[in-house]
């Protein structure tokens, strides 16, 4: 009978700033349990200090550290990431302990195997490559930061090549600077007799490699331009917010297709464009995007240009945002921010207050007042989607304009282009060709008539 491996136990870290209220960072340590959660390791204990910055070499002080070292079987300095070892008298008093305090009788078998310690301690903030060498030493437990959690979750979830490929290049640019310090002490050599050290050998593979991943990816995202080109001049609608804002679900309720849709953060990476239904003429596309998170990695914002460029290029933006969540506002910001650093603040949007099932009246209330023009709705309400897919068609609409084309009876085979980007009113015949009366967006109406070769 094959046995599963055990699940990764973690032990996260938080060090909470003067300009940093409870409330957000006990928000920021739960979506770093989610995060690690995603990941697919145990959150067993939090270790929370309040600090006037996060630059110390250790990164906590002296007592927080001994607290930490004790919940992984750490030594507590940097000087080894051996774990102390116990004599078997020490053991024996241990257990002895154990079984005299009631608070223990449940664990305290004299028999049963020590409880396992946690494997990684998850840090809340970006570290440096010394502090994460620092802390593994006085821990004896592997350490990630936060920006490591979520590249290696963005490793692990991408489907397309696009995304892989992406996702491996922020990857390395975040290895990169890691792998130099630690192996700085490296002098052997090696290479094709150019007395090359392993550090200068690992320095220029990842170069390579680097050049070749952006080569590639300019190739695959050429591909891309042409696609999203080929849809310039439709109606284009994509779904932008904080990871975990319930876009996807809302993707799916809106399109009737079946995208992914999991409680956990960044279950999408990779975009998805699908039609609004039930169909409209012309037709609306949908897109659902990466979500963004605080403390974003620029590499991966940088390495996600593309895929973002969906909203770039939508006709309308929706802001989906978790009404319920208390930190909805300060992750309304991350989105902003992020859309911003791509040019895409300019392209109009609406702000979607999403999961309203789990909202109090009261509440719901306060929402209206403070944000009278947003879209109140959950996703799992058929009525509320459907107002929202009426919404969508009536901004649509007000950009429409009115047109008579006339094609050729040579040209026949543009029809479905017509009734594919616009609206027909009516249908008739003279004898120049089928004379249409339709109703869509200038810039689709200006095409088809260089189409159909109209003056």
């Amino acid at each position: 009978m094959e046995t599963k491996p055990p699940i990764p136990r973690a032990v996260l870290v938080g060090i909470q700033t003067p300009d940093v209220d409870d409330v957000a960072h006990q928000a920021s340590l739960e979506e770093l349990g989610r995060l690690v959660k995603t990941l697919g390791y145990e959150v067993v204990g939090t270790v929370s200090q309040k600090r006037e910055g996060t630059g110390a070499a250790l990164l906590l002080g002296s007592g927080k550290l001994a607290e930490l070292a004790a919940l992984t079987g750490g030594t507590g300095v940097v000087g080894s990431m051996a774990a102390p070892r116990k004599t078997k008298a020490r053991q024996r008093f241990e257990n002895a302990a154990a079984l005299l305090d009631p608070a223990n009788a449940i664990i305290a078998d004299p028999d049963a195997a020590p409880a396992r310690k946690p494997e990684f301690v998850i840090v809340d903030h970006e570290l440096s490559p010394s502090q994460i060498r620092n802390l593994e030493r006085a821990t004896g437990a592997e350490v990630l930061d936060r920006t490591g959690v979520i590249v290696e979750i963005f490793h692990r979830h991408a489907n397309t090549r696009e995304a892989k490929l992406q996702v491996e290049m922020a990857r390395l640019k975040y290895v990169a600077p890691r792998m130099r310090e630690s192996s700085a002490g490296s002098g052997r050599q090696q290479g094709a007799g150019a007395g090359e050290s392993t550090l200068d050998l690992d320095r220029r593979k990842i170069r390579d490699r680097l050049a070749e991943l952006k080569n590639q990816i300019e190739a695959v995202q050429r591909d891309s331009d042409q696609r999203r080109s080929a849809r310039r001049d439709q109606l284009r609608v994509a779904l932008v917010g904080y990871t975990n804002a319930g876009k996807s679900s809302l993707m799916r309720a809106l399109t009737g297709s079946q995208v992914l849709v999991e409680d956990k953060l960044f279950a999408t990476l990779d975009t998805t464009v699908r039609t609004l239904q039930p169909e409209t003429r012309p037709r609306v596309l949908v897109s659902d995007t990466v979500g963004f998170i605080k403390q974003l990695p620029h590499d991966l914002v940088a390495s996600f240009r593309s895929t973002l460029a969906e909203a770039l290029e939508a006709s309308l933006l929706l802001y989906v945002v978790d009404a319920s969540d208390p930190t909805y506002e300060a992750q309304l910001d991350v989105s902003r921010s992020v859309l911003r650093e791509i040019g895409a603040d300019t392209v109009p949007s609406r702000l979607v207050l999403n999961k309203l099932d789990r909202v109090t009246p009261a509440a719901r209330a306060a929402l209206l007042e403070k944000h009278p023009d947003a879209i109140l709705l959950s996703a799992h309400a058929p009525e509320d989607v459907s107002a929202l897919r009426d919404t969508i068609i009536a901004y649509f609409e007000a950009a429409m304009v009115e047109d008579v084309l006339v094609v050729p009876y040579a040209k026949q085979n543009l029809i479905g282009e017509v009734y594919e980007s616009a609206r027909v009113l009516s249908e008739d015949y003279n004898e120049s060709g089928r004379v249409l009366n339709v109703c869509g967006l200038p810039g689709a109406i200006a095409r088809l008539r260089r189409s159909v070769g109209a003056k």
